[in-house]
């Protein structure tokens, strides 16, 4: 059976391309995660499947909560979902769909864990180095982790650079060890 992301990826890929074309990315990007959030809620989930719930009520209930959001051309990827039973794939199309608009954008999703909070000065001068180092602009997420001790832990897309010192003293355990 295929796995999720599978799933997604062609539905991801269509929707970029028609909002990209439509030059309306942030309006889909609005879009998706709204619709994401309402597939996702328990109180949506626990009408899949059931034979009872009848699929066009379903999605009514859907794009009333959407509202203004979603334009006909999002109805009718909506419409296609329940069609094949994939309404429960649209939080891993909306996030599939943000990877291919920060490529397009040129963005690159980093984030930061540290052993302290960081103000605002600091938060703008680590995404001034990132954005020299990685060539592209930075959405930056920054959250706080005590047990790192002190330093950073920074992930940005496969990319992890640990300056933390439990990573440090986790390196020098495992040369003494060795």
């Amino acid at each position: 059976m295929l796995n999720r992301t599978t799933l997604a990826r062609p539905y991801a890929r269509a929707v970029f391309q028609v909002a990209r074309d439509a030059d309306k990315l942030a309006d889909w990007s609005e879009a998706l995660q709204f619709a994401a959030a309402i597939a996702s809620s328990d109180d949506i989930e626990q009408f899949y499947g059931d034979p009872r719930v009848d699929r066009q009520k379903l999605l009514a209930l859907i794009t009333d909560l959407g509202g203004d959001r979603f334009n006909d051309q999002f109805v009718n990827l909506l419409k296609v979902l329940m069609n094949y039973d994939r309404l429960d794939l649209l939080p891993e199309i909306a996030s599939q769909y943000e990877f291919y608009r920060r490529e397009a954008e040129a963005r690159l999703r980093v984030h930061v864990s540290t052993a302290m909070p960081m103000n605002d000065e600091e938060t703008r001068k680590l995404s001034e180095r990132l954005k020299a180092r990685f060539g592209r602009e930075i959405d930056l997420d920054v959250d706080v982790d005590e047990s790192l001790i002190g330093g950073a832990v920074i992930r940005a897309g496969d990319r992890v650079i640990d300056g933390s010192v439990r990573g440090r003293l986790e390196q020098l355990s495992r040369q003494l060890a060795s």
